[in-house]
């Protein structure tokens, strides 16, 4: 096991496909486990990730955190297609040499796991999909202007935007979610390289078109033939809970876990309980 944590780990970087993608790497890869790789949510970089969820993974296996192409520190330019986002994806993980992994992802972060899940079949063992949905899902890319308009506010400490955001308004899960707010400042090396706006633009652009066209009866889910557990809130506003219903209902492999008082980030206001869940599922 190496000595580093979720807020010691340094970044790295390593050249694959014209891109050089940044990284951290942590945990305990003696323990034998499959690594598992996270995907991020829409405008989210290294730092968003939640210490507590990485650190709870690396007692017993490999955490691997990475910005995708043209995000934060990684080079290029972020593509405006799901499909592209999945294929760098693939291309980061192949550059580190694995050839099998398990994928959480979350929001945007998820319909790139399935896609890369579709795309590498060979590559992928288990996934967990966090307050997402499937292509063409219930106002997926279609968000109403109050919610977007939350992304886009300036705050003194700017992370404080992911309250409104990631967790419910009642007086519990707001209180959660400074926590997790803490957690995520906590660490003195940032990833600092700023977000310009083709990351918003292409990353919209992505999650629109990958929302609006339409699959009937959801028919691609089929081709992701591995294990999945499915997590929400009970009120997610940005990507609406019913799809996580959609994605347990027509995944060939799937089971449901919805935390109550709980919005987009409910995994960041129950990590602990999130760890819990999660390590029982891959570890089967």
């Amino acid at each position: 096991m190496n000595d580093h944590t979720h807020d010691t780990a340094p970044t790295r970087f390593v050249e694959a496909g014209g891109i050089r993608f940044a990284y951290r790497r942590f945990g305990n890869p003696a323990a034998g486990r499959t690594p598992i790789v996270f995907f991020q949510h829409f405008i989210g970089n290294l730092d968003d990730h939640d210490p507590a969820i990485s650190d709870g993974f690396a007692t017993d296996r490999e955490v691997i955190l990475f910005n995708n192409t043209g995000v934060a520190s990684t080079s290029g330019v972020v593509p405006d297609t799901i499909e592209q986002m999945a294929a760098d994806a693939g291309t980061f993980i192949d550059a580190l040499g694995l050839t099998t992994v398990d994928l959480v992802g979350h929001s945007m972060g998820g319909l790139v796991a399935q896609q890369v899940a579709i795309q590498r079949p060979d590559l992928v063992r288990r996934l967990v999909l966090v307050g997402t949905g499937p292509r063409g899902g219930v106002g997926i890319g279609e968000m109403p202007a109050e919610t977007a308009a939350l992304f886009s506010v300036k705050l003194p400490r700017q992370e404080d935007m992911w309250l409104p955001v990631l967790f419910a308004p009642t007086e519990t899960s707001q209180k959660l979610g400074r926590e997790y707010v803490e957690r995520i400042v906590a660490r003195k090396e940032r990833d600092a390289s700023p977000f310009g706006e083709q990351v918003y633009t292409g990353q919209g652009a992505a999650i629109h078109t990958y929302g609006t066209t339409k699959d009937p009866a959801y028919a691609i889910l089929q081709s992701i033939k591995v294990p999945v557990l499915v997590v929400n809130g009970n009120d997610d506003i940005v990507i609406p809970t019913i799809n996580s219903y959609i994605l347990q209902q027509f995944l060939p492999d799937a089971e449901l876990i919805i935390y109550p008082d709980a919005n987009h980030g409910a995994h960041f206001q129950y990590p602990d309980r999130f760890v819990t869940h999660t390590k029982l599922f891959l570890d089967r």
